[in-house]
């Protein structure tokens, strides 16, 4: 007798084959059968009218932190999420000396957004190598599964102590410990190693984090001792100021670890010929049988601004940002008051608040025309009739006044500002790049930007949006889209196990009413350690989630089963 049979969905196995009618059964952490009529089972779950899919692979997040007490990593795993991957951007929590731990926070916090507080109650530190972090997240019960990835910053200030944090050249004896340790982490399980080389990622002072200038010697030595342990890809954020001289460390990395090779690419408004470029030059690298792909998001990398986030388009003028101190009720009365208005209106963007936030950030400003009002039903494609600037054109005030009045008209509004993948208005180049066969899905961000951005709804925004939903554009077929988010994202980490519906595969699965799939506006919570807040959006229509072949929720209720594990390298 089986534990569980799903009876009669339609089986979506996410291997981009049509979909199909039938059962799958499911016993112990393994699914035994795929189709046809299974026999019975200890519970039936009946799921005509439903999809059936596996549980969905999340390769970009940052609960680096919050996995360390965390079972349930919210909201990625109300998504469907089965398994998750942090470590992403090159910021975590290990290796670590007792002495960096508090600018390890900092940096978390500048660069993810992540409550500083949070990360000072929370964190146990209870490791200092790589490996003692690995078994900490293995100690602790958890809901889904999850792999850690090596971190360059914490990695680089491990080695090189406060030169690091000044961003001081590594010297050669550095630059072998760092491959040492990086070899080391991998083999006791790391999934891969991550850095980035971009201006948008600063401390919580405003300072450039350590690895940002790194030469291009540290890189290729990390990527030799990614090659001699023999698993785990290599990822990076970069500005590519001079995209000739990292195609050739890029290239040198690829070619001397033989590992996959990532890098996040999204479309950017002051350059929007950017992202055609970086892909013909993954296209080359690809013809000279490197394997290099760009990781791509399934929607703009968006803002969310109100009063109550970490930014909104008034937070930077100097009258406000008296205000931000006081507690949410006062602050918004205050708001309300017609005096207070008057000043705030009449300001400018402080030059002393704009130098602190990253330059793409800089432009909810000013960019009213990429602004929009987020309502109970966030539309991520939206038109340009629906933006600020139009809006507060149609009922005859300034972009600024309608925006005002709109975010101080009632508790808890917020306007969606996008600063990457939406240069046209529209999500044509975000579609062209998910379809392009050199791209990995990712970039939900799961865990950070806790007060402006809430992107870990990517997975399902993927089937409600692009296959179900999309009016301004063709749409994406359902096959395609489930095979991009489970045996995609699983093969390209090597996590042979999962990702399918197959008779063998781990039996993560999810049950879907897609019809009934419905994502909900972001809210504000308050429930990380501390009292630390974070962005949240629920969701209708996961029927249930299934990890290692165990119930995790049902109807959107969490069952309270802690079936996840940490997932290492060497399972693979």
């Amino acid at each position: 007798m089986h534990d569980i049979v799903i009876r009669g969905g339609t089986i979506v196995d996410g291997t981009g084959a049509p979909a199909f009618q039938g059962d799958v059964a499911l016993s112990g952490d393994r699914i035994v059968q795929v189709g046809g009529k299974a026999g019975p089972a200890k519970r039936e779950v009946q799921a005509e009218g439903r999809l059936v899919t596996p549980g969905w692979v999340d390769v970009h997040t940052h609960y680096d932190g919050q996995a360390t007490w965390d079972p349930v990593l919210a909201p990625s795993s109300w998504h469907g999420a089965t398994t998750l991957v942090f470590g992403n951007c090159g910021v975590g929590f290990a290796p670590v000396r007792a002495e960096h731990q508090t600018a390890l926070i900092e940096m978390m916090e500048g660069v993810e957004d992540i409550p500083g507080i949070t990360l000072t109650e929370g964190l146990k530190w209870d490791w200092e190598s790589f490996p003692e972090y690995l078994d900490a997240l293995e100690r602790l019960p958890r809901t889904i599964d999850i792999g850690a990835q090596v971190a360059h910053h914490p990695l680089r200030v491990y080695a090189m102590g406060e030169r690091a944090i000044k961003r001081e050249r590594a010297t050669a004896e550095d630059i072998e410990l760092m491959a040492r340790l990086t070899e080391e982490a991998l083999k006791a399980g790391a999934v891969g190693f991550t850095t980035s080389r971009t201006d948008q990622h600063k401390t919580l002072a405003g300072d450039l984090v350590p690895g940002r200038y790194a030469e291009h010697e540290e890189l290729i030595a990390i990527g030799k001792a990614m090659g001699r342990a023999g698993v785990g890809t290599f990822g990076f954020l970069s500005d590519f100021d001079d995209e000739k001289a990292e195609w050739n460390w890029v290239r040198q990395v690829a070619k001397e670890s033989g590992r996959p090779v990532w890098f996040l690419l999204t479309d950017r408004s002051y350059d929007p010929q950017r992202y055609k470029r970086l892909m013909e030059g993954v296209r080359a690298c690809r013809a000279d049988n490197l394997p290099l792909y760009a990781q791509v998001a399934g929607r703009p990398v968006g803002l969310t601004l109100g009063l109550n986030t970490s930014l909104n388009p008034f937070g930077l003028r100097e009258g406000y940002a008296e205000l931000a101190h006081l507690p949410p009720a006062e602050m918004l009365a205050k708001l309300r008051t017609p005096e207070v208005r008057r000043l705030i209106l009449s300001q400018e963007a402080s030059p002393r608040l704009l130098e602190v936030l990253p330059p793409l950030s800089r432009q909810i400003a000013t960019r009213w025309d990429r602004m929009y009002p987020l309502g109970d039903r966030p539309d991520y494609e939206p038109a340009p009739e629906r933006s600020i600037e139009a809006l507060a054109k149609g009922a005859g005030v300034t972009p600024q006044e309608y925006c005002y009045d709109y975010l101080v008209g009632a508790e808890n509004r917020m306007v969606y500002f996008p600063v990457t993948n939406y240069v046209h208005g529209d999500l044509e180049v975000v579609r062209e790049l998910i379809e392009d066969p050199h791209t990995i899905l990712g970039l939900s961000d799961g865990g950070a930007h806790c007060g402006v951005i809430c992107d870990a709804s990517l997975n399902t925004s993927m089937l409600q949006h692009w296959v179900r939903d999309r009016s301004r554009g063709p749409r994406l077929g359902l096959e395609f889209v489930v095979r991009r988010m489970t045996s995609s994202t699983a093969d390209f980490y090597g996590f042979t196990d999962r990702g399918r519906l197959q008779v063998g595969k781990k039996a993560d699965v999810n049950v879907i009413d897609f019809d009934g799939l419905n994502l909900h506006s972001p809210k504000m919570i308050f429930d990380l350690p501390a009292g630390g807040r974070r962005l949240v959006q629920s969701v209708d229509g996961y029927d249930m989630t299934i990890c290692s072949g165990t119930p995790i929720f049902e109807k959107g209720v969490e069952t309270g089963a802690r079936p996840g594990k940490l997932v290492r390298s060497a399972d693979s």
